[in-house]
């Protein structure tokens, strides 16, 4: 005989603990994904989501949102609880997931490379967290009195004329703070082109010198539809790995990247 029904009881869910985990699951690696490829094709896009450590940071999201999250539901989901107490218990898993992952979206946020900066004789990976507001508040030229959000654009960085400011520099350097952390005197790349070009060597050098890379070296230039011989090099500095910024031979203009150590 069928339990009669007890008029304002709290019925019992017919969903199952494996079907809420499936769906929770599903939901969590959907947002995983949309997060993961913002981060891949406009804030870290190839090759600086290897430089910059984004592969550390996908995981650490993934281990958050995609997987914490659902085995929570699968531990604390309960078919004989409650409709009520169930959607309290699923509301506070969801609550804190959201919550870290809103935290783990502001790291990447804040770590995420803003621009590829020319400096002196090599490039640099400038992070947003490496930008402070009151030197934003000094800058001259719009397009750099605010951090970019979208894909980080090349640019130089020169060494300012003025004494005074030349000694600042020279100051912050000895704590950590190299040049290209001032955006007060940054440059559109073309207008220092021309230095990058006289600071850069032959590719040919670099092949020569690591044997070892010499087939990455050549599938970049296929890549490119580049030669070799067309073509020179700079390091480029980056927070998890240093690459190979390519520089056309004649004109200095930034033709692409190889991911092989430059030093």
């Amino acid at each position: 005989m069928a339990a009669a029904h007890v008029p304002g009881a709290d019925p019992a869910p017919t969903l199952s603990r494996w079907k809420a985990f499936a769906i929770h699951l599903s939901i969590s690696a959907l947002v995983a994904t949309i997060v993961g490829s913002a981060m891949y094709f406009v804030w870290y896009p190839d090759p600086l989501f290897e430089a910059m450590g984004g592969n550390e940071l996908v995981m650490i999201l993934i281990g958050v949102d995609v997987v914490v999250g659902p085995i929570v539901t699968l531990i604390i989901f309960n078919p004989s609880k409650g409709r009520r107490t169930l959607r309290l218990d699923l509301s506070m898993i969801a609550a804190a997931q959201a919550a870290a992952l809103a935290y783990g979206i502001y790291i990447v946020a804040e770590a995420r490379p803003v621009y590829v900066v020319f400096s002196v004789d090599r490039f640099d990976v400038v992070a947003a967290n490496q930008l402070f507001e009151e030197d934003l508040a000094k800058v001259k030229r719009p397009e750099f009195r605010t951090v970019p959000w979208g894909r980080p654009p090349v640019i130089a960085v020169e060494m300012p004329s003025d004494p005074d400011e030349q000694l600042s520099v020279i100051a912050w350097a000895a704590s950590g703070q190299d040049l290209q952390v001032f955006p007060q005197h940054y440059r559109p790349y073309a207008e220092l082109a021309p230095l990058a070009l006289k600071r850069a060597k032959p590719l040919a050098d670099l092949r020569r010198r690591h044997a070892a890379e010499a087939a990455a070296i050549d599938a970049a230039l296929a890549r490119l539809g580049r030669r070799i011989e067309d073509t020179a090099y700079l390091p480029l500095k980056a927070r998890n790995r240093d690459m190979t910024v390519l520089l056309d031979a004649k004109t200095g203009a930034v033709a692409g990247y190889a991911k092989v150590n430059p030093w």
